[in-house]
């Protein structure tokens, strides 16, 4: 398949990347700086030098599966891009069934095994202000694609712990937080890859949301 990447430079993106490739699709980063993707995935990697918020229905058309692996630092205060961007390729795409788009959410819109959502037990953490922007934003990220009907989208959630990582084994859910059997809610980004390029080959969800964590 024809596979895009937005933000393939990123810890999550570039594994992603290197698992498409390795899997032997036509994948393309989709990054802001061309000489920084080649740096980092190789001489012969396929790139579109492109800012994300440029893209246009014609350039994601293109692809039959997107990945929005986009991300700003924790304490950027920019959080907000991330719904932005959602909201501008959910537009480009209205109406469409192709491509199939992947947004990586955070953690923050899991339910807990009391019930509530993870950002809930956030935003009562110690010093929670200083680095709540972003997983604040990935929770209303996720509230809204929820009311998109006619674009064929999927998000994706990790464990509450999130780390670089090389792939092994996982286990998925939908909605819950998930743990392993140490009672640990942990992904590496290598069995995230492997996760969301086994539901890119054998589809099971449309226009809903999966989570995943290490077995």
């Amino acid at each position: 398949m024809k596979i895009g990447v937005i933000g393939a430079t990123g810890h999550a993106g570039s594994k992603l990347y290197e698992e498409a490739k390795a899997r032997g699709h036509a994948v393309t980063a989709i990054v802001r700086n061309a000489q920084k993707a080649q740096d980092m995935l190789g001489a012969d990697a396929q790139i579109l030098e492109r800012d994300a918020f440029a893209l246009t229905k014609a350039d994601l058309t293109a692809f039959d599966v997107v990945i929005d692996g986009f991300a700003v630092g924790r304490f950027s205060g920019l959080g907000y891009l991330h719904v932005d961007l959602a909201a501008k390729l959910i537009h480009e795409l209205r109406g469409t069934d192709k491509p199939r788009i992947f947004f990586l959410l955070g953690a923050s819109s899991l339910k807990t095994a009391s019930g509530r959502f993870l950002i809930e037990d956030l935003r009562n953490s110690p010093n929670s202000d200083k680095w709540i922007d972003v997983p604040e934003q990935q929770y209303r990220e996720y509230l809204f694609l929820q009311l998109i009907t006619d674009v064929n989208w999927v998000a994706v959630s990790p464990a509450g712990n999130f780390i670089p990582g090389d792939k092994s084994a996982y286990i998925r859910g939908t909605d819950q937080l998930l743990a392993d059997s140490n009672g640990e809610s942990i992904l590496t980004t290598g069995n995230y890859a492997v996760a969301i390029l086994d539901e890119i080959e054998n589809p099971q969800v449309k226009q809903g949301r999966f989570t995943v964590n290490n077995k």
